[in-house]
């Protein structure tokens, strides 16, 4: 049987790996304690960022389990949490793609009273609540039965609402370090600034972000559009940061894709992925080369606009942020991160590793903001126009 007590659906994260915890939402450790007291036992998880949850009672064994839509775990040890007696266990796991999972076996029979989320407002981090109480078995097995026994082991639809996907795609990394300039490195830059920007998005509680990868590894230009593919992006934001041996050059600007850099993308798309890794919700299966590219191209025809929208929207709220642009602020060019026909796509160039001025600005967490605070409103500013736009379009 199984007690499924609170389902708080606050904020989404990005994604995590099968086998590993690389989510965005991390416990910070020593903010984290157990309060166990005569009538209470209360477990305090201190968090970036809040995250849905859903707290759920088992018995045999008698244990609660702790869901959430994501965490890392890293650093908080089953040592910690076993510091009461009433717990016998503590283990970590991921359940399935996107979910954590926190376990804690207990010695005696408890009900969980209350479970709640509290985020500052200052800094963005949440607290978790989650206090059991102490009672007789056989109160225990009412309380499970109470309940409904038909639920999933694993989060539905239903508990989660499907919030739109942004693709943050920080560029290079591993054994391609992009641009380097004065010591900075764009791969290592651009991964920092994307996991800030995927984590102020996730804040927002509009949108949900997920990254093309979360470490310092090389990731092919078909898995990143991929990755963006399967999590149902509406856009994808690739990141990156240029040097030059020669000029002054600094500032923001925004590429989308080159018209001339259409012809025959769609075709050498098609040749080179499979049917089935092309257009979310076109089976192009049983389609030849030719076909799969007129599909593509049709689909590209609403994505491609939907593009330059996002660019001008991003542009925009990067002005508003006091980020300095470039003078030739908007640009095309025959980009492959750009090419999917079925997402809007744009390449941030955010500023120039060869200027000094940027280099700095870019390296230093905190006049990262800027570019931050630009993206998201830009991104929100352009997915709240595409909502109002859609019933037009099909009028």
């Amino acid at each position: 049987m199984i007690k499924v007590f609170l389902c708080v659906a606050m904020l989404l994260a990005g994604p995590v790996a099968a086998q590993d915890f690389t989510a965005l939402a991390r416990v910070i450790p020593e903010q984290s304690k157990i309060l166990d007291g005569q009538k209470e036992l209360a477990v305090s998880l201190q968090l970036t960022q809040a995250v849905p949850f859903r707290v759920r009672s088992y018995d045999a064994p008698m244990r609660i389990e702790v869901d959430f839509s994501e965490v890392d775990f890293t650093g908080l040890s089953a040592a910690m949490l076993m510091q009461s007696e009433r717990i016998s266990n503590a283990g970590f796991r991921v359940p399935e793609t996107g979910w954590s999972r926190m376990t804690l076996e207990l010695t005696e029979p408890m009900n969980v009273v209350s479970a709640g989320m509290i985020v500052s407002e200052e800094t963005g981090q949440a607290t978790l609540r989650v206090a059991l109480q102490p009672v007789d078995k056989n109160d225990f097995m009412i309380s499970l039965g109470a309940q409904s026994t038909t639920v999933s082991d694993s989060m539905t639809d239903a508990d989660t609402p499907a919030l739109p996907v942004v693709a943050i795609d920080p560029g290079h990394g591993g054994v391609d370090p992009g641009a380097e300039h004065g010591g900075v490195r764009e791969a290592n830059v651009m991964l920092a600034l994307a996991i800030e920007l995927a984590e102020a998005i996730n804040r927002t509680g509009i949108m949900r972000a997920v990254l093309t990868r979360q470490n310092d590894t090389f990731v092919s230009l078909p898995e990143r559009m991929t990755i963006a593919r399967s999590a149902s992006a509406v856009a994808l934001l690739s990141l990156h940061a240029d040097a030059l041996e020669a000029g002054q050059a600094r500032g923001a600007s925004v590429y989308t894709l080159a018209k001339e850099s259409l012809d025959g993308a769609s075709e050498r798309m098609a040749e080179r992925h499979g049917r089935g890794d092309l257009v979310t919700g076109l089976d192009l299966t049983a389609q030849d080369d030719r076909v799969a590219g007129v599909l593509m191209d049709l689909a590209r025809a609403e994505t491609g606009p939907q593009g330059a929208r996002l660019a001008s929207a991003v542009l925009d709220g990067l002005r508003l942020s006091g980020v300095r642009l470039h003078p030739r602020e908007r640009r095309e060019g025959p980009l492959a991160v750009l090419a999917a026909p079925d997402f809007a796509s744009i390449l941030i160039e955010v500023g120039y590793l060869s200027s000094a001025a940027d280099r700095e600005a870019l390296s230093d967490p905190m006049l990262r903001q800027r570019w931050i605070k630009g993206i998201v409103a830009g991104v929100i500013a352009w997915h709240t126009n595409e909502l109002i736009r859609a019933p037009m379009v099909r009028k």
